[in-house]
Formats: C-alpha cells, structure tokens, sequence
C-alpha cells in the first residue's frame, strides 16, 4: 500500500475507535427501541458524521436563543445603574481609593484628570422588583418583570476585539468555537431547511464610530464547519446567489450538486477528511435554503399589528427593529440560535447625541421581540440575551459639561439582561460600588455566564466538550466556572 494512503487509513481508524466509542452501544439501543424510540438528537449522533449533534445531559429550558449584542460596550450607569451619589462628585476626580490602580486605556491613561460623570438621565423604579430603568428605555421599563438582570458582570479585557471574542467564544484569542456554534453542536438542528445557526448585523440609526464585525465571531473554530454561523445579509437577497443564475432551472442545480456529491465522496472516502463531509452537508442545505430562506425572509405576511409592536422601524430592511422580527420568524420555523449584532455602542464621546439614537433602535423593537414571542407561546423556550463586551467608566473621556461627556472601556463592572427561556424573571443579581466601578456584591464572571447559559441548553458545562489537539476542549475553559442558580427560574 501507499504510504500515504496507509497513513490515512490508520488515522481514520483511530478517529474511529477515539470518537466512536459509544456507537455499539447507541446501535444496540436503536435496535432494541427502534428507531422512533430514540431521541432525534442521540439518533443522528449514532449516525456518526460530522454535523451530528449530540443531544443534552438533561431536559433544557431553552430550545432556542436570541442574543442581542451591543457592539461597543453600552454604559452601564447611564441605562440600568442607576447612581443618585455620583451629582455631588461632578467634576471631581475619581478617587485612587475606588480606582485602586487598574488598569486603564490608552485613549484615557494619559488624560491629566479623571472627572466624575453623573448620567445626564433620570430615572425610576418600575415593576414589582423595583428595577431602576433610565428614561431612555420607556419602553423596556414595562417589562422588567419578565427579565432578570445582571449588574456584576466582568471581564479581564478592556479592548474591544478580545473582549468581543471572550464573550461570544468564552476566550480572548479568536479561532474557537463561539457561544452558537456549541449550541448547534449540542443541539442540533429542528428544521434541517434553515441553517441551524443564524447571525444578523443591524444597522445603527447614528454611524458616528462603528466597530468592526468579522465573521471570526460566528466561526466554529475546531468544532466541524456545520456549525459555523450562517450570515444574513439585511438588504438585497439575504444570502448571496440564494437564487439560481437566469437560464439555470432547479433541475439543473440538482444535477449540478449531485454530481459534486458524487465527486465530494470519492474524495472523502480517499482521504476521509471531515471537512469534505461537511461541503457535502452544506452545498445540500443551501439548495433546500433556495426555497426556505426567501419564504422566511419574506415579512408581508406580519400584520400591521405586528409592526406597530415592534415600530415602524421594522419595515425598514436592515434595521435593528427589522432584525429581531426576523429572528422571531426563525426562532418560529426552528433555528436554534440567533445572533444579531447593533453597532455603535462604543460612546467615548458625545454620549447626549449618540446614547439617545441607540436607545430608540433597540427599545421599542427589544419589548416588541419579548411580547411577541410571549403571545405565540414561544417565551419560555427562548432565551433572549442583551448585552455588551464590558462597560462604562463614571469619568469622563475628553471635556466634560453638564450637558454631555464622554465614557471610556471599563472592563471591572457591566450589565446585561436575559429573558424567557427558563431564565427568572424580575431579578436583579449583583451591585456594584456608588461609582459603578467596582462589585461589591455577587460578581458574575463571562466562564460563569456561559456555564448559566448552557446548563439552561441542557448541559453540564464540565462535561460539554470537543476533543482538539489531544484535549478537552470546552466554553467554559479549564478555569473556575459556576452557574449561578438565582438566574434560574
């Protein structure tokens, strides 16, 4: 034989017994069950390509997630961190005691003064948990009830690239899987139509300093490419060459792709490369996506009172407002994850001209996405997350007046918020100092998030894991991680 094609043979039979090693057992099962007496999920395990997901450690709450990012870092203070104390420090400067020599950017290190920033905002109390919501979120205030927040969450970095990566891949240095990609992993897909995994890049209303968004975010990293994240375009065919060239009928691109296919697994069976296997999966599920995708991309069906729910923005393609419309749509034909990105956030400056245009894009639409999903019975099954990569400082970055100011990164103290999908609503979890600068009570860290948000998939952060370069590996990584069970309803 071949040497090379010996060396191939031998690795296909380690990967074999290394990756195989239940599926006698989940073959015996099937037969003594019979097939429809298996989980879907255990069932396409058995089936051992690389797509399969591998079903959960236990029932999840959720079935599905819609996670809103704010790209930038939204300032804590300002929105959900309501800090009365901080009028009679205006202009005085942040005090070493508070500051306690941590570490700061390069954009604020230098600045001879750190001038305390009172919001400019007012706000109040709403619901029976008495969460103090700013005036710029009137409409997120009527439903704090249904959401449980958290005001103590950290994180080591204080860019905006890996703290970006950190939150969304649960590590600073890009290439791993990210929070979707394990979901799809674990769950695999409900409607094998539709991809399993879905992102959508909202266009901001103010443009003033945009962030950039790389599809390195939505990677499958080492896990198998069936689960990287299928963008969505926001105008214009929602993926690229959805639709067939003119004078190419369906018939033709069936032939086409079969006898790709054909060619796909004559290599695979050669090399048994599983990212062949994956091409495979992928050049068939975007032709079945040629009739799905415009179908559910399509919003003339929703009814005016669906738009006046989420705004009149979401008639506008692209719009944040537009975006989490879509994703109730997805979420309703059965992806599982949905991840949308609003830009724009990182308000280093001008937080009276920007602040105000951010909070329009997502109130309204964030209270429409909640009421809607509650009314078709889809709540308690998704989880919905909101939030940024970290937060805010109480200084402020440049000049300072009483009408405006500008905030730096601020990595030691931020707030997020998650809805429905098993998540206990009306809690506010965690406090930070008068200076919202640092915790002082019940801090959750991004390992402890991620392992909250998986145990409410269905699984046991611990045991969640892939096996890469001889170890393994996992979201939640190899440092301290906890749930924290007060999220949980």
């Amino acid at each position: 034989m071949h040497p090379l094609r010996e060396h191939v043979q031998n690795i296909t039979r380690r990967h074999f017994f290394a990756r195989g090693s239940h599926a006698v057992g989940w073959a015996a099962l099937a037969s003594l069950l019979g097939r429809e007496a298996v989980t879907p999920t255990v069932a396409q395990a058995a089936e051992s390509h690389e797509g399969a997901a591998l079903g959960p450690h236990f029932a999840p709450k959720a079935k599905h997630v819609i996670y809103l990012h704010m790209v930038g870092g939204p300032p804590q203070m300002d929105l959900y961190d309501y800090k009365p104390v901080m009028n009679e420090w205006y202009d005085k400067d942040l005090p070493d005691s508070v500051r306690m020599g941590q570490r700061l950017t390069t954009m604020t290190s230098g600045q001879a003064r750190f001038p305390i920033a009172p919001s400019m905002f007012k706000f109040a109390r709403h619901g029976e948990s008495g969460m103090w919501v700013s005036e710029l979120l009137p409409q997120t205030a009527k439903m704090v009830d249904q959401m449980c927040f958290i005001r103590s969450m950290h994180t080591e970095a204080i860019n905006h690239e890996p703290a970006i990566t950190y939150m969304q891949t649960g590590n600073q240095v890009t290439g791993r899987p990210c929070l979707g990609s394990w979901a799809s992993y674990g769950l695999g897909s409900l409607n094998e139509n539709l991809p399993t995994f879905v992102v959508l890049v909202a266009k901001p209303t103010n443009t003033e300093q945009v962030q950039a968004i790389s599809a390195r975010l939505w990677s499958s990293g080492y896990l198998p490419g069936a689960h990287a994240g299928v963008s969505f375009r926001t105008s214009g065919d929602p993926i690229l060459y959805i639709n067939n060239p003119p004078g190419v009928p369906s018939e033709i691109r069936r032939r086409t792709l079969d006898g790709l296919s054909s060619l796909n697994r004559l290599a695979h069976e050669r090399l048994g490369d599983p990212e062949t296997e994956t091409r495979i999966q992928q050049y068939e599920l975007a032709f079945r996506m040629q009739s799905s995708v415009p179908q559910v991309t399509d919003l003339a069906s929703e009814s005016e009172h669906t738009f006046k729910m989420y705004g009149e923005a979401a008639k506008t393609p692209g719009t944040f407002a537009n975006t989490v419309l879509l994703a109730r749509r997805l979420v309703e034909q059965g992806v599982r994850f949905v991840q949308i990105y609003h830009n724009n956030w990182d308000t280093h400056g001008n937080v009276a001209g920007r602040l105000p245009d951010q909070c329009r894009d997502v109130d309204q639409a964030s209270w429409g996405l909640l009421n809607d999903l509650r009314q078709r019975g889809l709540l308690d099954q998704t989880l919905i997350i909101w939030g940024g990569e970290f937060g805010r400082t109480i200084y402020s970055q440049g000049g300072l007046s009483k009408k405006n100011y500008g905030r730096d990164h601020h990595p030691r103290c931020f707030t997020m918020w998650m809805a429905g999908g098993g998540s206990r609503g009306g809690t506010i979890h965690g406090e930070t100092d008068d200076f919202s600068y640092n915790i002082v009570k019940d801090p959750v860290h991004i390992r402890d998030f991620h392992a909250t948000v998986l145990h409410l998939l269905g699984f046991d952060h611990e045991r969640f894991s892939y096996k890469y370069q001889g170890l393994d590996q996992r979201l939640t990584g190899v440092e301290p991680a906890r749930i924290v069970p007060d999220l949980l309803a």
